[in-house]
C-alpha cells in the first residue's frame, strides 16, 4: 500500500503507509512508540513515563497527529525541562470525530478509526 504507488517513491519519508512513515522518521525509536494497523483503525501507543495527563497534548490536523508532552521541574538550585514532540502522518482518511486517547501508567494509546476503505494513491506525472 504505497501512497504514491511507485517503487521509486516508496522509500521516501512520508510517502508510504503510516507504519512506513513512522519507521522513516528521523529519530524514530521502536521503544518510544508502536503503531498497529487494522482494517478499521490505527492504534498508536506512545511511552511517556513520568508525565502526567495534564502535561500531554494530542492534536489532529488534516492527516497529521501531533503528540507533545512538556514538564517543568523547579528545585531550589535547578530548573529542569523535559519534553517530547512528534508528528505522525496518516495516509488514509481518519474519522476526525472518532479519535480517542487514553493515558494509563505512562502509556498513551490513541485510536484513529479509518473512514471508509479508500486508500490514497498517486500517479506518475509525465515530464514534457
Amino acid at each position: 500500500m504505497a501512497l504514491l504507488g511507485s517503487p521509486f517513491f516508496g522509500n521516501l519519508p512520508g510517502t508510504g503507509t503510516a507504519k512506513q512513515t513512522l519507521a522513516n522518521m528521523p529519530g524514530a525509536s521502536d521503544s518510544e512508540h508502536e503503531l498497529r494497523e487494522h482494517d478499521s483503525d490505527y492504534v498508536l501507543t506512545v511511552e511517556l513515563p513520568g508525565f502526567s495527563e495534564d502535561d500531554i497534548t494530542v492534536t489532529w490536523n488534516d492527516g497529521d497527529l501531533t503528540v507533545a508532552a512538556e514538564q517543568h521541574t523547579d528545585t531550589d538550585s535547578t530548573k529542569r525541562r523535559r519534553g517530547y514532540h512528534r508528528t505522525y502522518t496518516f495516509p488514509q482518511r481518519v474519522d476526525d470525530d472518532g479519535i480517542e486517547a487514553e493515558y494509563n501508567n505512562g502509556v498513551l494509546e490513541i485510536t484513529l478509526p479509518v473512514e471508509g476503505t479508500h486508500t490514497p494513491e498517486g500517479k506518475e506525472i509525465a515530464i514534457n
